[in-house]
């Protein structure tokens, strides 16, 4: 039998939601929600926002998120939603105009959108009657303590929502996020991806045959997990993401570049590595390209290169992939610098022969978290690369460590760039 298709407005989300969504915007006081991944939680967090906003004065309500992108999607949505359904409430004043961080409305109530990074610190002071905290499994347990006392003399509502990331921390404590799930002061949502119509039985039939069981339980079922755990922890990620931007690029200095290969939904990463010390490797660029044609994404590549000249150019060369090393092999400033890293296996020439290795994902993470471990990688302080490291997990299969997670395109690509410190050889691969 034929699936029947599921009619679903994406630009137009509040007209057509799901049983659960319409149960949680109408709930009042906290509301906890665990979703499987595009189950509809931004979209329901966001129309709930909106509409508390428009039907109630002097509200005060802070969209929280870890990233400023993460953060923005949910604001985005809201504004969205503000401008379809109640038009006539925001203010278009001068002054009072949207902007991409506060929309203020003519009954006094405003919306605000921030992100938290890892310690909340910059969140710290403001007063509100609403948060609304997006994708917050990740989210070290510094940025709710900086945030709670927001509420504190409002006594307001506090709305939590994320796709699980493990029950513990690096070190084995409970999260925040899991702890949330056994409050009793919380309304509790719980959505797999499997109850949500928007879903095709086709593509999460898919998505399981791709992903282990552990991993498609987090994901799309929405489960908290024992056997999944983080591998980067919070201390460490203060502790190695301390860099700043260089203003100029220093001459004379050994740089590669690591890249993880997107289109579409996935994003393009370009991670730029200082190796002129070997015992004091530094990221000197995080770049990423979204919904940009490969050939596009090839030329910045190609334009990167003429700045830095890097010794070697690190590229997933799985999928598309292939293509960018096809295209920088054409070009005479780059074609000998393309190393394929493909996460699967590699031929490489060595004493002359042509030889095989095996499985080299594990040796990529294990190159990458050995430098971190032994105080060796320092990298730059943006809260992209920390998200990343934050979504980082780790599973057994078969006995074997195996590295996965929903927002570590940045982290893939360091892995990548920082193979530099492995391959002493820096001999070329062939086809």
């Amino acid at each position: 039998m034929q699936e029947q298709e599921i009619t679903y407005n994406i630009h137009e989300p509040w007209k057509t939601l799901d049983p659960w969504q319409k149960e949680y915007i109408a709930a009042e006081g906290n509301c906890f929600l665990l979703c499987g991944r595009q189950s509809g939680k931004s979209a329901a967090a966001s129309i709930k926002a909106g509409r508390r906003a428009a039907m109630n004065k002097n509200r005060a309500i802070y969209m929280l998120a870890f990233t400023e992108k993460q953060a923005y999607n949910l604001f985005f949505k809201t504004l969205m939603y503000l401008k379809a359904e109640h038009p006539n409430a925001i203010k278009y004043d001068k002054g009072d105009r949207p902007t991409k961080h506060i929309i203020t409305l003519k009954n006094g109530s405003r919306i605000f959108c921030y992100a938290v990074g890892l310690t909340g610190e910059g969140i710290r002071g403001p007063t509100a009657t609403d948060l609304f905290v997006d994708e917050a499994a990740p989210m070290a347990r510094e940025v709710f303590i900086a945030i709670a006392p927001m509420l504190s003399i409002t006594k307001g509502n506090f709305d939590i929502l994320s796709t699980p990331r493990g029950k513990t921390d690096k070190e084995g404590k409970d999260t925040y996020f899991y702890q949330c799930s056994k409050d009793k002061s919380f309304t509790k949502f719980y959505v797999s991806a499997e109850d949500c119509p928007r879903h095709s039985k086709n593509f999460l039939k898919q998505q399981k045959e791709a992903m282990s069981d552990l991993e498609y339980a987090q994901e799309y079922l929405a489960k908290f997990l024992d056997d999944l755990q983080r591998a980067v922890s919070d201390t460490t990620i203060k502790k190695i993401c301390i860099l700043k931007k260089r203003e100029t690029i220093l001459e004379n200095r050994e740089y590669f570049i690591g890249c993880d290969v997107g289109r579409k939904k996935d994003p393009f990463t370009f991670e730029v590595i200082d190796r002129t010390d070997r015992d004091n490797i530094q990221q000197v660029e995080n770049l990423t390209n979204r919904d940009i044609p490969i050939p596009e994404s090839t030329r910045r590549i190609i334009a990167l290169n003429e700045s830095y000249n890097f010794n070697k150019i690190y590229i997933d060369s799985g999928g598309m992939g292939i293509t960018v090393c096809d295209i920088l092999r054409e070009e005479d400033e780059t074609k000998r610098k393309v190393i394929e890293i493909n996460n699967a296996s590699r031929r490489y020439v060595e004493d002359g022969e042509e030889r095989k290795k095996g499985i080299l994902k594990i040796d990529l993470y294990e190159n990458f978290l050995g430098l971190i471990d032994r105080e060796k990688l320092l990298l730059l302080n943006d809260d992209d690369i920390k998200l990343s490291l934050a979504s980082l997990q780790i599973e057994m299969v078969n006995g074997k460590e195996r590295y996965f997670g929903n927002n570590i395109h940045i982290v893939e690509g360091l892995t990548r760039a920082t193979w530099c410190a492995k391959d002493k050889s820096l001999k070329p691969y062939i086809n």
